[in-house]
């Protein structure tokens, strides 16, 4: 495998990881809005804290597939400045998901909201 093959896989996979990423995002959003929507106007069998749990746990996966995407994108050009631009990214988005991830074990006491 020749080093243009090689940065084309990495750079298809770097694509697809942010593609799945987003679409976990959107998918994240448009199923808690359709939930909360169900809960307002059915009265569903869902709490706020069903929807918000699911949602923070789609979000932090999302988040996950983004960290492997940048770090492939940053094989293919491993300068010192995207190399520090990654490590600002990662940090970031890691604090972010431990956070997110902590609001979701959080929250898993029911809620009496409804």
């Amino acid at each position: 495998m020749d080093l243009i093959t090689f940065k084309a896989f990495i750079e298809a996979f770097a694509f697809l990881f942010g593609l799945v990423g987003a679409i976990l995002v959107i998918y994240g959003g448009f199923l808690a809005v359709w939930r909360i929507l169900r809960l307002e106007f059915r009265k569903a069998q869902l709490t706020y804290g069903h929807v918000r749990r699911d949602f923070t746990r789609k979000l932090v996966f999302g988040l996950e597939f983004f960290i492997a995407a940048d770090v492939l994108r940053t094989l293919i050009t491993p300068g010192m400045d995207e190399l520090l631009m990654l490590a600002f990214v990662v940090g970031i988005r890691t604090v972010l998901g431990y956070f997110l991830e902590r609001e979701a074990s959080l929250s898993s006491v029911p809620d009496q909201s409804q």
